[in-house]
């Protein structure tokens, strides 16, 4: 049976470096949701497969880091069982599921067995789970540095001192969570750095705003 697969042209802007794309197909990759189909299902197909692997995953992702509503279902169905000292395979995680009213939300065991057979062995399971992760905290910063842009444009009154704090607090905030990754968090230092400095010049030049920059 085959993995179920993004739409191929989101899958090549998704996998095409921002630099090496048009400018159009840039800004549309800077407002698609951050996400890689794969890598999710790899992270829940080696799960499936193998619940050891839950000793490499367990502490670096959460059901949230999953951008896929039925992802964040399954993730959390096979973390249950794994943490009962249950078994944790297509058919437990469908019973669970199940039991819950939440199976048809994953696409019953249909789904669960294309997952299964989506990678054929656990081995690289860390690695997809730190995309996961990278994906995750991608996203957030996204939705900060509208939040902030809304912010800086509509300040309602707020002094631009407060705005400022605010918005060094919640990208430091995303920092903090990336804290949980071994490896892969450091690629996006910049782009937090980048995002803190034009906060500041927006603190510097209050009428001159025109948004912030999210890559």
């Amino acid at each position: 049976m085959e993995p179920v697969m993004p739409p191929l042209d989101e899958a090549e802007i998704f996998a095409a470096p921002l630099s090496d794309l048009p400018e159009d197909a840039q800004l549309a990759q800077l407002r698609l949701p951050q996400f890689s189909m794969e890598s999710e299902s790899s992270v829940l197909g080696g799960l499936l497969l193998d619940n050891n692997a839950w000793d490499r995953v367990g502490d670096l992702l959460t059901e949230g880091d999953f951008y896929r509503h039925e992802h964040r279902l399954i993730f959390m169905a096979v973390s249950k069982l794994v943490n009962d000292g249950k078994p944790a395979d297509v058919i437990t995680v469908f019973e669970h599921l199940q039991a819950q009213g939440k199976a048809q939300e994953v696409g019953g065991i249909v789904y669960l067995n294309q997952l299964a057979q989506y990678v054929p062995s656990a081995t690289n399971i860390r690695r997809y789970a730190e995309i996961v992760r990278e994906k995750a905290i991608l996203r957030k910063l996204l939705t900060a540095s509208d939040e902030i842009a809304t912010q800086a444009q509509n300040p309602q009154g707020k002094p631009v001192e407060r705005i400022l704090d605010e918005a060094e607090q919640k990208i430091f905030a995303i920092g903090e969570e990336g804290s949980r990754m071994k490896q892969g968090f450091q690629s996006l230092d910049t782009l937090v750095v980048n995002l803190l400095d034009r906060v500041q010049e927006m603190a510097d030049n209050p009428m001159d705003v025109t948004g912030v920059p999210t890559g």
